[in-house]
């Protein structure tokens, strides 16, 4: 018995081990590169006020994702690859589901954690990788030489698109930093509801419809409340007094509350929600209180009394 509950237990330690390195699989594969501007003369300011070239990345899947202990990779040359490590303890390193990471490649990582040890080159190709805690590469680009002018970007179509293009030649493919690369500037719904309902009573018709249908249905649902809690008072008068005729009960007006009973209860609730009902608390009052003055209980007498100087 108790070596197969031995077995048991280290079946599930072992099955643990492969889901957890199964989701850690999992999980380095949820970053990407999706854009990025290398040169930068009037876009996008880091939190210093400069203009700096750029490296977006973003979170694919629908959970959170750490970049940190991750690194950024940058080479120009052949063989000449400059790494930046991605600092651990910032909280903003944790990407959260589909939402972007923005670096900024000014070579000045001293002003913090999203500020990389490298610096993109405009004049010749660009590779960029990104790679784990383990070093394992989890994407990469290249930007050929030439490719972008000043304020361009080199992005993905949409977000985690395998398609890349070059955005902010044209006003319906600007540069968008921290945000969807996809960028939509017209919904075929809302023109096709235009184009069938272009003045908009069909709109009105049906939001006022639906307000009425809502007051209706809670009309006849205070009223098949009330009519209920009202029967089940009139049966357990009944049942209190001992009556079982129903005519003779409503004769009596068992279960039933005259209005004065009601309007009390409503003015007390009133006087409840509005604060009201515990003024006299606030207010001091004073009562003299009379006493019957006795010799015998006075202290005074109880005293010492202290001998006159001459």
């Amino acid at each position: 018995m108790n070596k197969t509950k031995i077995g048991i237990f280290f079946t599930l330690l072992l099955m643990l081990g492969v889901c957890s390195s199964c989701g850690e699989k999992k999980d380095t594969n949820k970053l990407l590169l999706n854009e990025v501007l290398i040169t930068n003369e009037s876009n996008f300011q880091d939190d210093y006020g400069v203009h700096s070239a750029w490296i977006e990345i973003f979170n694919k899947s629908y959970g959170s994702a750490d970049l940190a202990g991750c690194y950024l990779k940058f080479s120009s040359q052949p063989g000449d690859t400059i790494p930046y490590f991605i600092p651990k303890g910032d909280v903003l390193t944790l990407v959260k589901p589909r939402q972007h990471a923005l670096f900024w490649a000014d070579g000045e990582p001293n002003r913090g954690t999203f500020h990389t040890s490298f610096k993109l080159d405009a004049a010749n190709a660009n590779w960029i990788g990104l790679y784990d805690s383990g070093k394992k590469l989890l994407d990469q680009i290249v930007i050929p030489a030439g490719t972008l002018g000043a304020n361009e970007s080199y992005a993905r179509i949409s977000d985690a698109a395998n398609q890349w293009e070059v955005k902010g030649r044209s006003s319906d493919k600007y540069v968008t930093p921290s945000t969807n690369n996809q960028t939509i500037d017209r919904n075929a719904k809302m023109e096709k509801f235009e184009e069938h309902d272009s003045v908009g009573i069909g709109m009105s018709i049906s939001a006022m419809s639906v307000v009425f249908f809502g007051l209706i249905l809670l009309y006849v649902s205070f009223k098949v409340v009330g009519r209920v809690s009202v029967n089940l008072s009139k049966r357990n008068a009944m049942k209190a007094k001992g009556i079982t005729d129903k005519q003779e009960a409503k004769e009596k007006k068992l279960g039933e509350a005259p209005g004065e009973i009601f309007a009390a209860i409503a003015m007390a609730m009133h006087e409840m929600q509005s604060d009201v009902h515990d003024v006299e608390d606030t207010v001091l009052t004073i009562t003299r209180v009379k006493r019957s003055y006795s010799p015998w209980s006075s202290k005074i007498y109880t005293l010492r009394e202290t001998p006159l100087k001459k």
